[in-house]
């Protein structure tokens, strides 16, 4: 799974390298994102422009009663996610991207969780496959927007931490995952782990384990 990630630009670079930029929002660095949290997400608009916008992480169904699904629906299995009714309509229509600098993983080391930073070789960003929704809330009919994580089975440089890991989709396929154009087929074929020379892991700080903690001290070299 994927419960934990960092975002902290540069601002510039996330404008260059999604050819979007933020909407509606001041861009703010994150080293410990974490569910339920308001993170930035890339969308593609019908007219084919990408946006940057805020959405809530803990994707909320158009269907649900109330909000507190969102809890249970941070990842999706990219396996099911075409069939599963929480996801299924979301993985055809309302597909975006989850940029991220990386992401956390917990390993099991002599008893305890020993966390890993893993981040993108050769590039500043992750793009992590992500499925949003738009939700009323019956009791005013304030509109919420909120994502999931799209997750596919381990490759072999994170099968020692997880047996999961989030789709990390290359550069060349980041359009055709936001386009509405693109056959359910090939979507459905970008679920795949990445390539293991896409990515590199080193232990870091406990101290992201608690999400009140922030700052790039969380992503260092555990020493």
């Amino acid at each position: 799974m994927c419960g934990r990630y960092a975002l902290y630009g540069p601002v510039s670079r996330l404008r260059e390298a999604f050819e979007a930029a933020p909407e509606g929002f001041d861009f703010e660095p994150r080293w410990n994102a974490a569910p339920m949290q308001w993170l930035p997400v890339v969308r593609q608009r019908p007219n084919g422009e990408r946006v940057i916008h805020r959405l809530r992480w803990g994707l909320v169904p158009s269907w649900a009663k109330d909000e507190a699904i969102a809890t249970k629906l941070i990842n999706a299995r990219g396996e099911s996610v075409a069939e599963k009714p929480s996801f299924r309509a979301a993985f055809r229509r309302r597909r975006c991207l989850v940029p991220a600098n990386g992401f956390y993983e917990w390993q099991q080391v002599a008893g305890e969780k020993q966390p890993f930073y893993i981040h993108p070789v050769g590039g500043d960003f992750f793009a992590l496959a992500g499925l949003w929704e738009r939700w009323t809330r019956p009791a005013d009919g304030e509109e919420l927007d909120t994502f999931t994580i799209v997750t596919t089975e381990a490759n072999a440089a994170m099968r020692p931490l997880h047996d999961r890991m989030p789709v990390i989709l290359a550069p060349g396929d980041w359009w055709a995952w936001l386009s509405g154009a693109t056959a359910a087929d090939q979507v459905q074929a970008l679920l795949r782990p990445c390539p293991e020379a896409a990515l590199a892991a080193y232990p870091v700080s406990k101290a992201v384990g608690n999400v009140r903690n922030e700052g790039a001290g969380l992503i260092q070299l555990l020493a």
